[in-house]
């Protein structure tokens, strides 16, 4: 396995203990009644996420943030893979990307400004130099 493909995996990992980490206390916050249900936002009395407290809906979007950054990188480390243009430069943006990821969690969890989107920054920059250098 590619290192880009190794650092993709366990970003999509790094998305799995994301979900518990905002599963967990959104559960406990709101019930299973809610979280369980079909989530029409007439019956809740407006959206899951405008309910919960100021930090777990942080991990709600941080979350959802992940989801996005995640295709881009995998859309990255997929080409870099098939098109065998995977290199030690490559290698390092993708760990780049993966390290930024971990940090953005507390990042945005405590609310850290300007250092949150500073680090979205390095991640979205390493994914792009990633999709240059397929193309290069």
């Amino acid at each position: 396995m590619t290192p880009e493909l190794t650092a993709l995996t366990l970003a999509a990992l790094l998305q799995v203990v994301q979900f518990v980490l905002m599963a967990v206390p959104a559960n406990l916050e709101l019930g299973p009644g809610k979280t369980a249900s079909a989530r029409d936002r007439a019956r809740l009395g407006g959206s899951l996420e405008d309910q919960l407290s100021d930090k777990t809906a942080r991990l709600y979007r941080a979350l959802n943030n992940h989801f996005e950054g995640l295709i881009l990188f995998g859309i990255a480390c997929t080409v870099l893979t098939l098109s065998d243009e995977a290199t030690p430069y490559t290698a390092l943006l993708a760990y780049t990307y993966l390290a930024a990821r971990v940090l953005y969690i507390p990042a945005y969890y405590f609310g850290w400004r300007p250092w949150r989107s500073a680090i979205w920054l390095v991640g979205f920059l390493a994914t792009t130099a990633m999709l240059l250098a397929a193309i290069a």
